[in-house]
Order: C-alpha cells, then structure tokens, then sequence
C-alpha cells in the first residue's frame, strides 16, 4: 500500500471529545480514543460513524484541534475517522503531547540494528 500522507503519523493513545453537528443540526459530543497524530491529521476511534466532510472539533484540557472528516471506517471495535486538520488549526508536541506517543519508524530503526548485530560477519 502507498502512504499517502504528507507527515509521518505519530502512533498514540489518549482520550479526548469530539464535536460535530449531525445532518439534522443537533450537536453532538462523544469521548473518542486518539489512535494516531500529525500536524496535519488525526485518526480518533469512537462508537458512532461520522459522514466524510463534516467539520469536527477534537478536544483534550491542553488543545483544540479542528478539521475536517476526510475518512470514516469500521473496524471490528468501532468506527476510525481521520480528521484533516484546518490550515490554522495545527498539531504540535510542544502544545499538547498524548499519553502514548511512539513514533513508528523508531521501531523500524531498532530492529533494522538488532539484525545487523545478530548477523554473523563473514
């Protein structure tokens, strides 16, 4: 599969609320668990599905994140919505930094060297 992302997203945990307005223009709130950020993007997982293109406010006491639904999928433990975040409403760690962070290349990084050093020199 190709990545189609401009950032690389950081893989994460934490809980926050999201916001939006459903088609009948109630609004609408849900505690939702933070599964992946980037400056740009978020991906949340919650129990409802919200329709591609609507606007969402993502929220934790230290930020407020708002964009746009760009992707709504269900998986076997609920619905992953990835949010692209508006041009003046980006992420930095330095604002709010989630529970669990790990960015995924690290990983690859590590055991790219376990494998050098296991490797036996000829």
């Amino acid at each position: 599969m190709i990545e189609r992302r401009a950032e690389v997203r950081l893989l994460c945990a934490d809980l926050v609320e999201v916001e939006w307005k459903d088609k009948t223009g109630h609004t609408r709130k849900s505690v939702a668990n933070l599964e992946d950020i980037s400056r740009c993007g978020v991906c949340v997982q919650l129990d409802d599905p919200i329709p591609v293109d609507t606007p969402v406010t993502v929220r934790h006491a230290k930020m407020r994140l708002r964009g746009n639904v760009r992707y709504c999928l269900f998986r076997e433990t609920g619905y992953f919505i990835g949010v692209q975040l508006a041009p003046d409403s980006r992420w930095s760690p330095s604002q709010y930094r989630p529970r669990h962070l790990l960015d995924p290349r690290r990983l690859v990084i590590r055991a790219v060297k376990r494998a050098l050093k296991s490797t036996p020199v000829q």
